[in-house]
């Protein structure tokens, strides 16, 4: 579910519970309902699963200048494909080991199959003969503060991005 500031600005997406719960504590409305139509049933009450929600405050959010380094953003920067063989990773790794100095930042944290991880353990990649097959940088762009790895192509969604992409 996507949340909305008071001003329709994005902030992020949050799981179904949490969307409810904001509605039901007259935290948040509803702005959109799911497409489909479904409804959660209680003992007393029906309510539409909503796709967008929006604060009834305004909710101040501070400017970051670096997108936070998490797995779920990591992933999704590399596609979750191993930066060292192209498999499906599961697993991230730093390029220059922690043990070696090497910081946790987006440029030197790549994702990484459970093969390769265990192999290149704590070893440089010059060690190895390795080379990685992409580049690692730190995304641009404000919707990478948004999605918290949930599919985000909803088409009810499309307004209250492209306010971000702006």
């Amino acid at each position: 579910m996507l949340l909305l500031n008071a001003s329709y600005e994005p902030l992020t997406t949050v799981p179904l519970r949490r969307a409810i719960l904001l509605v039901l504590r007259e935290k948040a409305e509803v702005v959109h309902g799911d497409t489909s139509g479904t409804a959660l049933h209680s003992a007393t009450t029906a309510l539409s699963v909503p796709s967008v929600i929006r604060l009834r405050r305004y909710i101040r959010v501070p400017y970051r200048r670096r997108v936070p380094l998490t797995r779920v953003a990591l992933m999704r920067r590399d596609g979750s494909h191993c930066a060292y063989c192209g498999k499906r990773a599961e697993t991230i790794d730093h390029v220059i080991p922690r043990s070696r100095g090497g910081a946790h930042v987006w440029e030197n944290v790549v994702a990484s199959c459970k093969t390769c991880n265990h192999r290149k353990a704590d070893r440089l990649l010059d060690e190895l003969g390795w080379k990685l097959n992409v580049t690692p940088t730190v995304p641009r762009g404000l919707h990478w503060r948004l999605i918290n790895g949930e599919n985000h192509g909803d088409p009810q969604w499309a307004p209250y991005m492209a306010r971000v992409a702006a």
